[in-house]
């Protein structure tokens, strides 16, 4: 089993406490030594946190084997750390250098989903969009800017610190940065037009380019706000992407707030809360759709013209994740239902072993039939059920192909053959499933996972 390397790229006392704690209460010698190697994996392997010439922090954090910083990983990865902030200041330093290193980002090109640190080289500098050299990757992906108002929202709740807020302290402009990420969103509406992006990419991979000469397929303009590609990267098959829509909702209105504490009176919040009311109505009236089994459920895309697509994706936002991103409660009807849907044979990327013992959700991105480990673990946190926790964490557990790691995907009968050894945030997030375990089932930590012959 892979061990941690003995040089860590950033070092946390709260972090290195909080696993010599919670690793005692562990029994399963398999579960805590994956909680062990896959919590720090992102402090491990994938921080690069220095001061610039000011004395001002600036983070980094690559995905892993990809070697550039996407808006939604990058928050993902570091999320779990926020509730030890406020205890370690060099940690919350850390994380408010990823809070200026997003706005600089956003500031760069609102509608990038990867970014180099700096400009550089990139394998899609020939993609046609309008590159430029600080960009890895230019999909508009709706949860990007999402994730980099969670992720302000949140390392503000965890520590108070408005540092990050105050354009005087480190000589950026968050708030220039959140002003384009709404207007961005309201062009994205489609009212009078397209808007100004567009797309394509010269490959054999259908999924990687956008039809209809760049602008994707058309779309009624209902409210909601378009997202040519998913969390995944890959292409949407109807803009309207449904759980990106859901999660705009809620980070609107944590900008809004944001805004009310650091900016009081400013109109930005206002058009913020305008913003995700019209949206919210636009879920309501054309996202649902009757199931003949499942009844009332979410669609995962939709067009506005009555058109919808029924799946999940493994990639967060997704219909799954809902209750995670503070969008609703478990329980809540339509969100239950889906949650049937989503996690049965009914959704086309659902995938199971021959024998019945791992289950899980997959993607387009990594073809059929490749379960995500991300999918076990966000059933799990969206869960109160200790049966079906257990029955997630026995999976995790039994699905790292012997690498002490979570990965990208695997074989349902072979998790040894996976993709993506280095994916941090998959081992940073099965490190919040442990800690959260920990909070609310104790009990299952003194369980045995490990099953013979898995």
């Amino acid at each position: 089993m892979n061990q941690r390397p003995a040089t860590p790229r950033f070092q946390s006392i709260a972090v290195e406490a909080t696993i010599a704690t919670e690793s005692a209460r562990i029994t399963d010698a398999k579960l805590r030594a994956l909680f062990a190697n896959c919590y720090p994996n992102t402090l491990d392997t994938t921080v690069f946190h220095r001061d610039d010439e000011q004395g001002r922090p600036d983070t980094f954090v690559i995905t892993g084997d990809i070697h550039a910083l996407w808006l939604r990983d990058s928050t993902a990865q570091v999320w779990p750390y926020l509730p030890l902030a406020a205890d370690d200041a060099a940690l919350a330093r850390m994380i408010a250098g990823l809070v200026r290193r997003q706005t600089h980002c956003i500031l760069i090109d609102p509608y990038a989903n990867a970014f180099n640190d700096g400009p550089g080289d990139s394998e899609w500098k020939t993609d046609h969009t309008e590159m430029k050299p600080d960009l890895h990757e230019r999909k508009w992906e709706l949860d990007s800017l999402c994730y980099a108002i969670r992720l302000a929202h949140g390392y503000w709740q965890a520590t108070r610190d408005s540092d990050v807020f105050d354009a005087d302290v480190f000589d950026q402009d968050w708030l220039a940065a959140m002003e384009l990420a709404v207007a961005t969103m309201i062009a994205q509406q489609r009212k009078t037009g397209p808007g100004p992006y567009r797309f394509a990419r010269t490959t054999h991979w259908q999924s990687d380019t956008l039809p209809c000469n760049g602008w994707g397929n058309p779309l009624k303009p209902v409210g909601l706000i378009a997202s040519m590609f998913r969390p995944s990267d890959d292409a949407c098959v109807f803009g309207f992407l449904v759980p990106s829509n859901h999660f705009a909702v809620v980070s609107l209105r944590q900008l809004a707030d944001l805004l009310d504490q650091h900016y009081p009176g400013h109109q930005l919040a206002s058009r913020s809360r305008e913003l995700a009311d019209e949206v919210d109505a636009a879920l309501q009236a054309h996202a649902i759709v009757t199931h003949p089994e499942y009844g009332r459920i979410w669609a995962y895309e939709v067009d506005g013209c009555g058109n919808a697509l029924l799946m999940d994706d493994a990639n967060v936002p997704s219909l799954l994740s809902l209750p995670y991103l503070g969008v609703c409660l478990e329980n809540e009807e339509v969100y239950a239902n889906t949650r049937r849907f989503v996690l049965s044979g009914s959704n086309p990327w659902h995938f199971r072993s021959s024998d019945g013992r791992i289950s899980g959700i997959g993607s387009p991105h990594t073809l059929v039939p490749r379960i995500w480990p991300m999918s076990i673990i966000l059933r799990a946190l969206t869960s109160r059920d200790a049966g079906e926790i257990r029955e997630c964490l026995t999976m995790l557990v039994n699905s790292d192909g012997g690498s002490g790691l979570m990965h990208e995907s695997f074989m349902p009968d072979d998790p040894s053959d996976f993709t993506r050894a280095w994916f941090a945030w998959a081992n940073t997030l099965f490190g919040e499933l442990v800690l959260k375990v920990v909070q609310e089932q104790p009990a299952l930590l003194s369980e045995h996972y490990a099953r013979e012959g898995v």
